[in-house]
């Protein structure tokens, strides 16, 4: 999947603050304290960052023909 620009329930713009939170979290810090430095305050938008899986790497493998 790839990260939504806008968040599916409240249309806030997200998908620009992907790069910075998957920065910050491997780095090892804290995600509850990552979305909120993020300003991601609506459980909405912090439930897309919590559950998003980045399956991009193992799709683009395979190759339309």
């Amino acid at each position: 999947m790839i990260i939504p620009i806008r968040c599916f329930t409240c249309g806030k713009p997200i998908g620009h603050l992907w790069e910075k939170y998957k920065a910050e979290v491997e780095g090892g810090k804290d995600p509850k304290e990552v979305l909120d430095k993020l300003g991601l305050e609506r459980y909405c938008c912090r439930a897309v960052f919590l559950t998003h899986q980045d399956l991009i790497s193992r799709v683009g493998r395979f190759k339309r023909v």
